[in-house]
Formats: C-alpha cells, sequence, structure tokens
C-alpha cells in the first residue's frame, strides 16, 4: 500500500511542482544527493574517488516540453563530461532517453547519445525509464552499437519480458546494468511480488556474469543494495572463476555507505550512482518506493 502511493506520488504534477518548495522536503532528500548543481555532483565524485569509489552521475528530469530543451540537456552533458575530463574524476555518465528528447522522436535522441559517446573515451550509460520506452530505448542502444563502442543500457529485473531483451542483446557484447525497478506498472507487465523480482534479478545478473566468463567483453554490473544479492553475485562470480575487476557492483549515493566500503576494501570495483539536478522529486519518490523503510530516515533528516 505505501509503496503503491509512494509511486502515486512520483507521478503527479501539482505535488512535483508544491513540494520541493519547502524546506523539510528539500532537507529530506540530502540523503540521496548531494545537492541541486552540477559542481556539487562533481565534489561528491572528488570526495568518493579518494576512497577508491568511482561514479557515475546524472542529471534528473525526463519528460520536456520541446526539442530546445533537449538540445540544452546535451549541451549539460557536454559540459559535465568536459569538467570530469578536465579534473580527473573516474566517473561516467548516465542519461535518460526522455530527457534527450524521445517524446519528440528517436532518430534525434539517438545522435544526441551518439554525439555524447564520441565526446568521450568513458561509458555512456541510457538509463531505462517505464515500460512504453522499453522498445525505442533498445533499438537505439543496438543501432549504436554498430557505431560506438562505449555505451551502455540498463535492463530492470521487475519487467517481465527483461531476461527474454537480455537474451537477444548478449550477441553485442554489451555493458549491461541491472537495477530492479521503480516505475508504477501493470502486473501482466511487471512482477508485483519482492521476490519475484528478486528471482529475476539474480537470473539476470547470472546471466551476465556467465556471459563475461565466456569471454564477453561487455561489463556486468549488478546496482542493488540487498546484502543477499551482492553475496549471490559475489558467489557465481567465484564459482565462475571471474577476477573482482570483470564485474562491478553499482550503489546510490548515500545509501549502504558502509556495504560501499566493505566492498571497495575487499577488492571489488565500486560505482556509485550521484543523482542531481532541480527536477528531482519524482525520482525521490521512486526511491523511497524501492524502500520504504528510508522514510525513517527521511524522518530523522526532517526533524534534525
Amino acid at each position: 500500500m505505501l509503496r503503491q502511493a509512494l509511486l502515486w506520488a512520483s507521478t503527479n504534477p501539482p505535488l512535483a511542482e508544491r513540494l520541493p518548495r519547502y524546506g523539510f522536503v528539500k532537507r529530506a532528500t540530502r540523503r540521496f544527493m548531494p545537492g541541486e548543481k552540477l559542481e556539487d555532483a562533481l565534489g561528491a565524485a572528488a570526495e568518493l574517488g579518494t576512497s577508491g569509489i568511482t561514479t557515475t552521475l546524472t542529471q534528473l528530469g525526463e519528460h520536456l516540453r520541446s526539442e530546445a530543451e533537449a538540445d540544452e540537456v546535451l549541451q549539460h552533458y557536454r559540459v559535465l563530461l568536459a569538467a570530469i575530463g578536465e579534473q580527473g574524476v573516474d566517473a561516467e555518465v548516465s542519461v535518460k532517453p526522455t530527457q534527450l528528447g524521445l517524446d519528440f522522436g528517436a532518430p534525434a535522441t539517438r545522435e544526441r547519445i551518439a554525439s555524447l559517446a564520441r565526446s568521450t573515451r568513458s561509458t555512456v550509460w541510457i538509463d531505462m525509464e517505464s515500460s512504453k520506452y522499453v522498445d525505442a530505448t533498445l533499438d537505439i542502444f543496438r543501432s549504436l552499437r554498430g557505431e560506438v563502442d562505449n555505451v551502455g543500457v540498463c535492463l530492470q529485473s521487475y519487467l517481465r519480458r527483461s531476461e527474454a531483451d537480455l537474451e537477444k542483446l548478449l550477441p553485442l557484447d554489451p555493458s549491461i546494468r541491472v537495477v530492479k525497478g521503480a516505475y508504477q506498472e501493470l502486473a501482466s507487465v511487471a512482477f508485483a511480488r519482492k521476490s519475484d523480482v528478486d528471482r529475476s534479478f539474480v537470473r539476470i545478473a547470472s546471466r551476465l556474469l556467465r556471459a563475461r566468463a565466456q569471454g564477453g567483453k561487455g561489463r556486468p554490473v549488478i546496482a542493488t543494495h540487498d546484502p543477499r544479492m551482492i553475496a549471490e553475485a559475489g558467489r557465481m562470480a567465484i564459482e565462475l572463476g571471474l577476477a573482482k575487476g570483470t564485474y562491478e557492483f553499482s550503489l546510490l549515493f548515500g545509501i549502504a555507505r558502509a556495504e560501499q566500503q566493505r566492498l571497495e576494501r575487499n577488492g571489488h570495483r565500486v560505482r556509485v550512482l550521484i543523482s542531481y539536478g532541480s527536477a528531482w522529486f519524482p525520482w525521490y519518490m521512486r526511491r523511497l518506493a524501492e524502500r520504504p523503510a528510508n522514510l525513517w530516515f527521511v524522518a530523522k533528516q526532517i526533524v534534525g
């Protein structure tokens, strides 16, 4: 019930417009994002880098009102990539197709992502959004793989189709980040029970690790805070004889910090996803919906 309420709030425009104006709401987000500005994200990335943890940066925001806004987002990421290079931060970027104009047409969106990939040697990740965008997003990724080799894509284990999508992608030797997913979907499209989502996550992670063990060059990224999922991925990697540097764990900024440090100390590659920007409300509600227990931490931030 609580999870559904949070997901409903993430899609409610009046709430997204009004609630972020309140100071106590902004204070509650500090656990999950370092700030709204690019400089905030870069600073947090540099600080994490001192402890050996790498990062992925993403500017929040999804649906746009015009293609001109998509070009502004493109320019923002160009500035971000230039700053990453100038400052020597070990960071990548992750972009949402709708933020680069997917609602106005896939060809122009593809070209914007391609231009970012051509401007850097690091990986440009393509986020996966709600189910209605999956086909267009995967089509863009497939076409880009024939042109550039430094693009990766996200798959969501809560979508019933994701395992089949993975099998179709594997011949491309792709870099894939597997997450659980947090959009509001119909039961016919997404698993409703957490146990089913978890089992799907483990199957996808296992398939990615096996592809890597069989000589694949694509990077498997296991994106979860669940200690059971992390332990299971580590166990599978050991059974497959994979070196720790051949796969990666990804966690969100501000969550499971002790686990991030533990994994890094144990020799694993750890990459923290840092989100920033003013359009944070829908993303924030989805983060809470992923783990409603986080509301306790929010309450402490508000009263503290």
